[in-house]
C-alpha cells in the first residue's frame, strides 16, 4: 500500500495547521491550501517531517479558488484518503450595523458554499473507490445563534446539518464522515474576525489547537460520526445548545459576543 494522502484547507495557521501537522505525523502525504502569507511557513513545517507536500494557495471562498484545488490534486492522480474541510472565516459586529455585506456574505461563501463545492468535487471519488475519510470542522457554536457572529453561528449550523446527513447517506459505503466541534481555541480567528475586544475573544482558558487536533485524529481513526473537542465544559455547552430554547441560547451568548464587552460584567 503505498503512502496515503490527506487534503487539508485552512491549512496555514490555527487548528487547520496543526491538523495537517498531525497527519503528516501519522504518515500521510499533504495536499495544504490556504490562501494567507502564513502557508508557506507552515509548508516548511510539514516538510521537515519528510513528508510530501503540495502547497495550494487559493481562495475557497471563490468558485475558481475550488476548482483550482480540485484540479490540482486531480492531476496528482493519487486517492484521496483524507479530506478536511476546515478552512473557514469569521466576522463580528452587528448584522444592521457596520460590518459590510463583503465580509458577511464571505462567512456564506467559504464556510458554507466553499464547503459544499470542494466535497462534491472530491468526494465521489472516494465513494465510488469504497474508502476515505471525510472531516468536517464546525464549532461547538452550531448549536446556537449568534448575535454579532450571526452568519459565522449560522454557517456551523449548516456545516454541521451538512456532515452529519453525509454520514447518514455514506453509511456502508467504507466512507466516513466525522464532524469536530472545537470550543473556545487559541488561533488567528478572534484577531481576523474582530473579535479581540469581546468576552469571548478575551477569554483566558481557550483550548490548544493542538490537542484539537490530536482528538480529532483519534475520532476519525475511529471513524467516529462526531467528536466535541476540549474539556468537559465543551460537551456540556453542546448538550445546552441542543436543550435550551434559542432566545435564551441567544440573549448568553449576546453577553460574550457584542463587541467592546470584553471589560464589563458577565450579567448585566
Amino acid at each position: 500500500m503505498g503512502t496515503r494522502l490527506a487534503v487539508v484547507t485552512g491549512a496555514s495557521t490555527g487548528i487547520g495547521r496543526q491538523l495537517a501537522l498531525e497527519f503528516a505525523r501519522h504518515g500521510f502525504d499533504l495536499v495544504a491550501c490556504a490562501d494567507d502569507d502564513a502557508l508557506d511557513a507552515a509548508v516548511a513545517e510539514f516538510d521537515a517531517l519528510g513528508r510530501q507536500v503540495w502547497s495550494v494557495r487559493d481562495d475557497l471562498a471563490t468558485y475558481s479558488g475550488i476548482m483550482e484545488l480540485a484540479d490540482r490534486v486531480d492531476a496528482l492522480d493519487r486517492p484521496v484518503d483524507v479530506l478536511v474541510l476546515n478552512a473557514g472565516v469569521g466576522t463580528g459586529g452587528a448584522f444592521a450595523g457596520d460590518t459590510s455585506l463583503h465580509d458577511q456574505l464571505r462567512v456564506v461563501d467559504l464556510n458554507v458554499a466553499g464547503t459544499v463545492h470542494l466535497a462534491k468535487r472530491l468526494l465521489p471519488a472516494m465513494v465510488e473507490r469504497g474508502s476515505g475519510r471525510l472531516v468536517v470542522v464546525s464549532s461547538t457554536v452550531a448549536g446556537l445563534p449568534g448575535p454579532y457572529q450571526a452568519t459565522y453561528n449560522a454557517s456551523k449550523a449548516f456545516v454541521s446539518s451538512f456532515a452529519a446527513a453525509l454520514a447518514e447517506e455514506l453509511r456502508g459505503t467504507g466512507v466516513s464522515v466525522t464532524t469536530v466541534l472545537p470550543g473556545v481555541t487559541d488561533t488567528e480567528f478572534f484577531a481576523r474576525a474582530g473579535l479581540r475586544d469581546t468576552k469571548i475573544g478575551a477569554l483566558s482558558f481557550k483550548d490548544d489547537p493542538a490537542r484539537v487536533a490530536r482528538q480529532t485524529y483519534a475520532a476519525v481513526t475511529a471513524g467516529r460520526a462526531q467528536v466535541v473537542t476540549g474539556p468537559l465544559y465543551n460537551r456540556l455547552f453542546v448538550l445546552a445548545g441542543r436543550l435550551l430554547p434559542d432566545r435564551l441560547l441567544a440573549r448568553v451568548h449576546r453577553t460574550f459576543s457584542a463587541l467592546d464587552s470584553a471589560g464589563s460584567p458577565v450579567i448585566g
